[in-house]
């Protein structure tokens, strides 16, 4: 919610796509979904629950996926995201920059969000 506060009027735009694959963490209705993250300050837009693995991988994810693969040892395991929070950064135009795993923190790459918020 940092990030989103700080830069919002310089264009970065965060969105939240919730997905129950991940050991069933979301399996509230979507207004349930917002009512909790609402708690936490969380204001940015929230799509429906969305599939990012599997024969139903919704196409965002699997263009993302395909865009930006795995790096590091996650690679081995192959394009699948492999647990909730995964992130993307996305350009202005729509070109995927970046993946970043879920254990990575936002505020980790915030220098990264300012570069391509200056492009």
């Amino acid at each position: 919610m940092v990030l989103d506060k700080k830069y919002r009027a310089k264009g970065l735009v965060i969105q939240a796509s919730p997905c129950d694959q991940f050991g069933g963490q979301e399996p509230g209705t979507p207004s349930e979904i917002k009512a909790f993250v609402a708690k936490y300050g969380a204001t940015f837009p929230f799509t429906e629950k969305l599939s990012v693995n599997g024969a139903a991988t919704h196409p965002l994810f699997a263009h993302l996926k395909a865009s930006a693969p795995e790096s590091g040892l996650l690679a081995l395991a192959g394009t699948d995201i492999k647990w909730n929070f995964a992130k993307f950064l996305i350009d202005k135009n729509g070109k995927t920059i970046k993946r970043y795993a879920p254990t990575e923190s936002p505020l980790s790459f915030e220098n990264d969000i300012v570069a391509a918020l200056n492009k």
